[in-house]
């Protein structure tokens, strides 16, 4: 089967397709027939190395993080699935892989595909649609009637995220671009501020969280608008100690984030806010109820419509590097 492979991490990674066996399964995997790959920045993360202290892995790397595709074999250990299932994914971080025709996947990673999508536009949702998830549920411990706010809640990200927060009782408010206003409070926004003509840190105040896509150079003025015992969550700004401690690190991988989050816990504890990092994981049983979300809002991913095969998995990864998609940039098979 041919799979886009990394052979070492690098500023400049180099993908390469080759022609590798199609993989065994073990007792708690299904064999899925790929039929659409995501591409996503967390590509560029794990190909530098940049990820490397949160997961190394071994090479050749067949790289790509989410998918859709058809389950082709199961064993008798796995009842929840069956040959012929239309499911999607984000792949177990310890084993990613879905650059490739065929994917082995822990049964538990996997969730029948959303009725109102397609391949295409269902590549699109679990690794969004999980950070989401994950950020509002464990992260943040929302609850119903506080506000979070997004900025730069235009790109991908808020199709998810609003619609997740909605369910979850919360007021939202997001900044982006004007020209995405109307569709974001379409789907649920209570309140949307245009970044070309308003300072979100001179409107709002007093939020109990921010969900931060944005990265270092915000991290201040979102402290600014957070109340006191409030929370930030990054996906962007890096890990911190509390990060480090939750997954159980051993100790020299504390120290290390510790030292590398260090800048950033301390401003966050003069404001009396907690400062959070988000390195999403797979999970079918969220991916399900992510599901119910998705259908009962009628949630369709923005989906990028250029045309990718495996063979231009260069230029889909340039694209979301260096170009403007419009949409999640996905590889059709």
């Amino acid at each position: 089967m041919k799979a886009a492979q990394i052979t070492k991490y690098a500023k400049d990674f180099t993908v390469q397709v080759n022609d590798i066996p199609v993989p065994t399964i073990n007792d708690d995997e299904v064999l899925v027939k790929v039929k659409v790959a995501a591409v996503n920045p967390l590509e560029m993360l794990i190909g530098t190395g940049s990820v490397k202290f949160v997961q190394d892995y071994s090479f050749p790397l067949t790289m790509g993080n989410e998918l859709t595709g058809v389950v082709e074999k199961v064993v008798k250990n796995v009842d929840d699935f069956k040959v012929g299932d239309e499911i999607y994914s984000r792949l177990p971080l310890s084993k990613i892989g879905a650059f490739a025709e065929y994917a082995a996947i822990n049964h538990n990673a996997i969730a029948p595909l959303p009725k109102n999508l397609d391949m295409v536009t269902g590549a699109a949702a679990a690794l969004t649609g999980l950070t989401a998830y994950q950020g509002l549920h464990e992260e943040l411990a929302t609850k119903s009637g506080e506000t979070v706010f997004i900025p730069g809640g235009s790109g991908s990200f808020w199709q998810m995220a609003i619609p997740i927060a909605k369910d979850m009782g919360l007021k939202v408010i997001v900044s982006g671009n004007a020209d995405a206003r109307d569709r974001t409070l379409a789907i649920g926004a209570d309140q949307y501020l245009s970044y070309e003509t308003e300072n979100y840190w001179e409107i709002i105040n007093d939020v109990d969280y921010v969900i931060d896509t944005l990265g270092p150079k915000e991290f201040d003025r979102e402290l600014s608008v957070i109340k006191p015992g409030g929370r930030l969550l990054s996906l962007r700004v890096g890990p911190n100690k509390r990060f480090a401690v939750d997954h159980n690190y051993p100790t020299w991988k504390r120290l290390l984030f510790t030292m590398v989050g260090r800048k950033y816990d301390k401003a966050a504890v003069e404001k009396n806010v907690e400062y959070h990092f988000i390195f999403v994981r797979s999970d079918g049983r969220q991916l399900r109820e992510l599901t119910r979300i998705i259908e009962n809002n009628n949630i369709v991913p923005a989906v990028d419509p250029t045309d990718f095969t495996i063979d231009d998995i260069s230029k889909a990864l340039d694209l979301v590097a260096n170009g403007h998609p419009k949409g999640k940039v996905v590889i059709k098979f």
